[in-house]
């Protein structure tokens, strides 16, 4: 079985081989065009998003509850159009 330092030897000079070659400009090409489209989609960290979604969750809650509390305030204006 081979050791460690060979594999990481042998790792070295397929990496080595590959970023000399016409492969490795292609894959650093390939790269930065990833990069320069994922850039343009403006993402967001995990951690945005949960405080975001977390956000959207209170709004969502204090809605409901004015929602409630505008139909419990009109039910007497009804109420009394009704008479």
């Amino acid at each position: 079985m081979l050791n460690n330092p060979t594999i990481e030897n042998l790792s070295n000079k397929f990496r080595d081989l590959i970023n000399s070659s016409p492969a490795g400009d292609v894959e650093n090409n390939l790269r930065a065009l990833l990069q320069g489209a994922l850039t343009k989609m403006e993402l967001v960290t995990r951690e945005e998003f949960d405080i975001q979604q977390e956000v959207l969750r209170q709004t969502r809650a204090k809605l409901d509850a004015l929602e409630a509390r505008v139909a419990e305030l009109e039910q007497p204006a009804t109420q009394e159009n009704a008479l």
